[in-house]
């Protein structure tokens, strides 16, 4: 099944009694403004889908249970908001009801810096969790791009730039606070690394997309502050020998903490956006951590091994403006490349596949992309097989959605023939549902829905979502 080119619009009343409950009970933080909800109704998507009722600002966990338990006795739905980053769908309202906007939850309650742990409330952005985290010499590493909320990237599972080194959210998420769909509050997991203690909750509720909870508080692992830190890049004459380096050199054993490709395309948008003079053939962006001593031998070894793939115009970017200047274009490739076709929307997309098989798989994307003559861009957190490719469309030729679409489910296809995944980090959301079936098969769905069931038996936590 392809992705759909219009989500199934299932609208769901909210009688007026709620709304007068909401105000009663919440006062100045409900809005039912057009402008709030419509803000509260769109993400990253192409989809356009008529937003929520209402949006209702939580500032605790006990707003949340309050809000859901109003919700739950109507049967409407609720559907969590934080930056609404979110690029497959996850926070449309395709059956209406109420958006329940987390973002000023944003206390972080507890630096536990002894054990290496940090509890947040689920409002609060990683770039502000670091920015805090500064003196303590330990740092959270999950970089998704975004200044995402913590709280959406654990519902998402999200990854990013350093996950090669340090991991997902998956494996960096300890303990949570979540509101179930009946309003109870439970909290799973514990400051402890690890437990054989009955069934795993918190990685239940991580990547789940807000269907089976509504996460409120999470705590995190933390990591010491690398003594050293070097960035470089190197351009190399096609996307094959940066994919095929990229190989080598996890399969080398290099400790590297972030290896990203971008293609010629994703240059020249990020070279017009943040007015940098890269070269316009594809590159790999690296970065190193360690000791000193560590970080040179690590950089000197990856440099070596780059001119075996034909890797050249390698630049070191020794002091934190140069670095930050260089990831900083990488984070903003994705709204680079929308300026590179005015008034376009972007399809994107992100699969994941064993490593041995990300060169033939990315290969085999580009080749049919630039056989469709439609504009794209391709990025990668190469490092662990994950890439992400973006077509971009004129939304008033359907015809250039339906292509990007064929295209995207070709992509797809691919990754699960090769023993990949339909998503990486993106999550499921509306966009990717028929291929999580696919990929899980009937039984597992079944299982999936059994769960959903049995934590959400009125369906009214973001609801549509995930299962087609």
């Amino acid at each position: 099944m392809n992705a759909p080119l219009t989500p199934k619009i299932l609208t769901r009343p909210t009688p007026p009694a709620l709304l007068d409950a909401l105000a009663s009970r919440f006062g100045a933080q409900l809005s039912t403004a057009q402008a709030v909800r419509e803000q509260h109704g769109r993400d990253e998507s192409p989809f356009d889908v008529p937003p929520p009722s209402a949006v209702v600002f939580c500032e605790s966990t006990q707003d949340v249970a309050d809000a859901v338990k109003l919700a739950a006795a109507h049967d409407v739905p609720v559907i969590a908001f934080g930056a609404g980053s979110s690029l497959e769908g996850q926070l449309l309202a395709v059956q209406g009801g109420i958006s329940l906007d987390l973002t000023r939850m944003n206390r972080i309650l507890d630096v536990a810096a002894a054990d290496m742990l940090v509890t947040v409330q689920a409002g609060v952005t990683r770039l502000q969790l670091n920015d805090e985290l500064r003196h303590t010499g330990l740092f959270f590493p999950i970089d998704p791009g975004a200044d995402a909320t913590l709280g959406g990237m654990a519902a998402t599972r999200a990854s990013g730039t350093n996950a090669v080194r340090y991991g997902t959210m998956r494996e960096n998420v300890l303990a949570l606070t979540v509101v179930l769909a009946d309003g109870r509050i439970i909290r799973t997991g514990t400051q402890a690394r690890k437990s054989s203690a009955g069934y795993d909750l918190t990685r239940l509720m991580v990547g789940s997309e807000g269907t089976l909870g509504i996460i409120t508080e999470v705590t995190l692992r933390l990591y010491p502050q690398p003594e050293a830190v070097a960035a470089a890049v190197c351009s190399f004459p096609d996307v094959a020998h940066a994919v095929d380096c990229t190989i080598a050199l996890i399969q080398a054993g290099i400790p590297i903490a972030r290896v990203e490709l971008m293609d010629a395309g994703a240059v020249r948008a990020v070279n017009a956006h943040d007015h940098l003079g890269l070269p316009e053939q594809p590159l790999l962006l690296m970065e190193f951590h360690g000791s000193p001593a560590g970080v040179r031998e690590q950089a000197e070894t990856v440099q070596a091994l780059a001119a075996d793939y034909a890797g050249s115009d390698f630049a070191w970017a020794d002091t934190p403006e140069e670095r930050t200047k260089l990831w900083k274009a990488r984070h903003h490739a994705y709204l680079s490349a929308l300026q590179m076709k005015p008034g376009c929307r972007c399809v994107t997309t992100d699969t994941c596949v064993p490593i041995s098989r990300l060169a033939e798989s990315i290969n085999d994307t580009i080749t049919e992309a630039d056989a469709a003559g439609l504009p794209y861009f391709v990025v990668g957190h190469v490092g662990d097989g994950n890439y992400h490719i973006g077509y971009l469309i004129d939304p008033a030729k359907p015809e250039e959605r339906e292509l990007a679409e064929r295209l995207n489910a070709q992509l797809v296809r691919r990754a699960l023939k090769l023993g990949g995944t339909c998503s990486g980090e993106h999550g499921i959301g509306l966009h990717k549902q028929g291929f999580l079936r696919e990929e899980a098969g009937d039984d597992a769905l079944d299982v999936m829905r059994a769960i959903k069931q049995a934590l959400d038996p009125k369906g009214i936590l973001n609801p549509g979502k995930i299962f087609a």
